[in-house]
């Protein structure tokens, strides 16, 4: 039953997604609030599809600790395709910070630049940096939230991770820059939609908003503190899926 759902699932959601992307494609030369709403209602899409075909529910705690608007910082644990889906669902107005490359994929790219998402070289050195405090101020000075996953790259499920994949500069250098706190946010999606995996499992995924990091602490001590906040919240989630509530996705979708 996982695998046909599963097989369901990935068909519905590719040939949505292309689909999609080519017959809204005129939207692309009309205001960048209509793309970035399209894009919001195609995250909710597929958050329904998730939770009717595969199974998979979601369930987000803290959003108390959410702006209903204006600009934010975000920093999210990356175990998953899913954690660069939800956040489209979740803000208002959310920017992205991703890998300079995927801006030049057909559709999915243009629809990307075009509502506004940052991307980065990161094979640039310090022009990487450069660009990606160009683009967070701008998106911020637009009243917009940016996203950014702090380790650069997504990071299996598992017990005792910290430290295994370093916390890139990146979100220090946002949190120094813009002087805004910074949301942590952790995660355990990779348990229920693995990387480059087939499989899509029916348990619920829980998205864990946590207290923000105020302003004012040093570069080092603001990475050590974002790492453990997220390391130790993420490790949390992990011991017992039977037991971990599922929520109702309806809120997000």
């Amino acid at each position: 039953m996982i695998l046909l759902r599963s097989a369901l699932f990935n068909l519905a959601f590719f040939a949505f997604t292309t689909c999609g992307a080519i017959v809204l494609s005129p939207a692309l030369l009309m205001p960048v609030a209509v793309t970035v709403a399209l894009v919001r209602w195609w995250s909710r899409q597929v958050l329904r599809m998730l939770r009717v075909i595969a199974g998979i529910d979601v369930r987000v705690t803290g959003r108390e600790h959410l702006p209903c608007a204006g600009p934010a910082l975000i920093a999210s644990k990356h175990q998953s395709a899913f954690d660069t889906i939800v956040w489209l669902a979740l803000l208002p107005r959310p920017a992205y910070v991703l890998k300079a490359e995927l801006l030049r994929i057909p559709f999915y790219g243009w629809f990307c630049r075009r509502s506004g998402m940052i991307g980065v070289d990161r094979g640039a050195g310090t022009a990487a940096m450069r660009s990606l405090l160009r683009g967070a101020d701008r998106a911020l000075s637009e009243g917009r939230q940016v996203v950014i996953f702090p380790q650069g790259t997504r990071v299996a499920a598992a017990r005792g991770t910290v430290g295994a994949r370093p916390y890139q500069p990146g979100s220090a250098a946002l949190y120094t820059r813009s002087s805004l706190p910074v949301i942590p946010v952790a995660t355990d999606s990779g348990r229920f939609w693995p990387r480059r995996a087939f499989l899509k499992h029916p348990v619920g995924i829980t998205v864990a908003i946590l207290p923000p990091i105020g302003p004012g602490l040093h570069r080092d001590a603001f990475t050590a503190t974002l790492s453990r906040t997220i390391e130790s919240a993420s490790e949390s989630l992990l011991p017992d899926p039977v037991d971990n509530p599922v929520g109702d996705s309806r809120d997000i979708a």
